[in-house]
């Protein structure tokens, strides 16, 4: 912090008295093939770079552009080309100097060659108390009241696969990742799944092998944003797996109402054949 601080001069001192580090935002039209990036830095030492990865892991494009004197910084990407034709969540990453105050990486989902409808953004700025901001986009839907992240797991008895669906309102932000819990507190089992325009995802979850021979309920979590930095969504269901296959929810509830019936039927029917027996 003091190395990032030390780093702004005294016309930026002025300027952002309150606070130091950057912002950042994305924005794209539906079916457009311009990425907007805007900003704002407290740091004056070199130029922002911004370099785009596909969904295979591949560099596409590196742009660099410098911030004029009040830390403000805008540039434009162009969607198109076979570099862009693999669909799928593109990142932009966002950096200025070494420090973690000025790295972000942003997504966009591009979908047969056009972009999807985006805005999103990251702030670092620190306050005087020298407390980091939270992610821009997960603080201002925490305080709409429309941040989440849910999931139900759907299993048949004696399956080996548990069925996971879900949805979140952070679409454009980053994967939905999945981890399982064994009783005994072990990790048997990761995955990861990127949320479709609506925020709906699924996956499914094979079941069986020496991870999973503990009789029990194992814990299935998804986790979908930056614990660093406090934008974090979370939700768990639990799954009972006996002999290395899934036992289905309220299935042991469901046998003793089954019982309660079988037994309800006999008293009646022996009630109602004492009933017919002639008295004398």
């Amino acid at each position: 912090m003091a190395v990032a601080l030390m780093s702004v001069t005294s016309v930026h001192q002025d300027v952002f008295a309150a606070d130091s580090g950057m912002a950042v935002t994305a924005t794209a039209a539906e079916g457009g093939n311009i990425i907007s990036i805007t900003g704002e830095t407290t740091s004056n030492q070199g130029s922002v770079t911004l370099s785009v990865i596909a969904p295979n892991g591949n560099l596409i494009t590196i742009d660099q552009v410098s911030p004029d004197a009040n830390g403000d910084f805008a540039t434009d990407i162009s969607v198109g080309g076979p570099l862009w034709s693999q669909d799928g969540m593109y990142e932009i990453k966002v950096h200025q100097e070494t420090t973690s105050l000025y790295t972000f990486t942003l997504y966009v989902e591009v979908i047969g060659g056009v972009t999807a409808e985006t805005s999103t953004g990251d702030s670092s700025f620190i306050s005087d108390s020298g407390v980091v901001s939270t992610n821009a986009i997960a603080l201002a839907t925490a305080l709409s009241g429309e941040r989440g992240l849910w999931i139900t797991a759907n299993a048949m008895e004696g399956s080996d696969t548990i069925e996971i669906t879900g949805t979140t309102t952070h679409t454009m932000y980053i994967d939905v990742i999945f981890t399982v819990i064994a009783p005994n507190g072990n990790l048997v089992s990761i995955d990861q799944v990127s949320p479709d325009a609506n925020g709906d995802f699924a996956t499914d979850i094979s079941v069986g092998g020496p991870l999973w021979s503990q009789d029990g309920i194992y814990t299935v979590t998804a986790q979908q944003g930056n614990p660093q930095n406090g934008s974090i969504f979370t939700d768990s269901v639990e799954v009972e797996i006996a002999d290395g296959l899934v036992v289905p929810e309220f299935g042991t509830i469901a046998a003793m109402i089954l019982a309660v019936a079988i037994i309800s039927i006999i008293a009646i029917s022996a009630k109602s054949r004492l009933s017919i027996v002639p008295r004398y």
